[in-house]
């Protein structure tokens, strides 16, 4: 039995074609692999702060010096950062923003990119800590940017993820859904072929 986290970062509840592709992500895993566990954190619904001097506080502060909201803040990284350590498999879905991911992804990245936990310094530099995990990135994008000097996503996305150890990311991109009907019916099905064959 493995373990899915799959992380939500768009903004809209309703009409995100990201949301859309997590969910046949996950339609199609549990035909596969019934017996897997699926969370799903929605950091639009549940937002994460932002990193600020409390949770800086909470990393680097004695426990026993500590105020409350340091507390408090390093509990919730604490959430979140188990939550990915426990995980099998993870899943971003990650609409474009302004040629970027949503700030509420990077938020949930600058939680749980930690050193000592997920990541250390070595002599002979960073070393990722969380080897042996898998991670989709499922994209949703207005226009057509995969290989080309406007895609800030992947490249990001994938050094992030590599300095804590994950290596083996597939990234699953609906693109062109703002360029008229015939480009966003082509680019969502070609994501959604490319889902079909994930599981």
């Amino acid at each position: 039995m493995s373990r899915i986290l799959v992380i939500e970062s768009s903004a809209r509840q309703q009409g995100s074609v990201s949301r859309e592709l997590t969910q046949q992500f996950i339609a199609n895993w549990q035909t596969a692999h019934p017996a897997d566990q699926i969370q799903v954190r929605d950091l639009a619904a549940e937002p994460v702060p932002h990193l600020d001097a409390t949770l800086l506080g909470g990393w680097m502060t004695p426990s026993e010096q500590q105020s409350d909201a340091e507390k408090a803040a390093l509990a919730r990284s604490n959430q979140l950062t188990d939550e990915l350590l426990a995980a099998d498999v993870l899943v971003l879905a990650a609409p474009m923003y302004n040629f970027a991911i949503p700030s509420t992804l990077k938020a949930w990245l600058d939680h749980v990119l930690r050193a000592g936990v997920t990541f250390k310094y070595t002599e002979t530099g960073p070393q990722g800590l969380l080897t042996g995990k898998r991670a989709f990135v499922l994209t949703a994008r207005g226009g057509i940017y995969a290989g080309s000097g406007l895609d800030h996503q992947e490249p990001y996305l994938r050094q992030a993820l590599a300095f804590i150890g994950i290596h083996d990311v597939q990234f699953i991109h609906a693109e062109g859904l703002n360029l008229g009907a015939e480009f966003s019916e082509k680019g969502l099905a070609q994501a959604k072929a490319k889902l079909a064959e994930v599981a």
